[in-house]
């Protein structure tokens, strides 16, 4: 049981002022939220972009008009395909440095606290009720601590 991570920086954050973290970083902050015990391998793709895309990408499928800081993509395949496909992960660079910065937390705790986020959406965790919500946060504050983070919501 493993999980394969394939991280992408678009080209409009190569350039930018947005300071995103090595790709190795990424991918061991979602290795480390795959909770899944299955014996099959696991594909799960993360693009790091920029707030135009994930504006774009928030309006047409959330019906919100405005960047965010990470959206999930949770990806369901047939069986006969023969590979369990999590899904896509997209990060907001100047979203995230932009909280971290208002939050006074570091940049590097709070751009693992969006991607463990994110990865625990792709597993079918949501945030909708308050019961989902704090078993959600629970299992962040665990994977974070486990990763040598604070709790990000104190």
């Amino acid at each position: 049981m493993s999980v394969t991570v394939d991280v992408t920086i678009s080209e409009d954050i190569a350039s930018a002022d947005d300071e995103v973290p090595e790709p190795a970083s990424i991918q061991s902050w979602a290795v480390a939220a795959y909770l899944n015990n299955a014996d099959d391998d696991a594909f799960i793709s993360i693009l790091v972009t920029s707030a135009q895309e994930t504006q774009q990408l928030n309006k047409q499928y959330r019906a919100k008009d405005k960047p965010t800081n990470v959206l999930s993509f949770p990806m369901q395949l047939p069986d006969e395909v023969g590979m369990n496909m999590l899904g896509d992960i997209v990060l907001c660079a100047s979203v995230i440095d932009e909280e971290a910065r208002s939050q006074s937390k570091s940049e590097s705790a709070h751009w693992a606290h969006m991607v463990v986020h994110g990865m625990l959406h792709l597993q079918g965790y949501d945030h909708i009720d308050d019961g989902e919500a704090g078993e959600m946060e629970k299992l962040e504050i665990e994977i974070l601590h486990s990763l040598g983070f604070d709790n990000p919501y104190e």
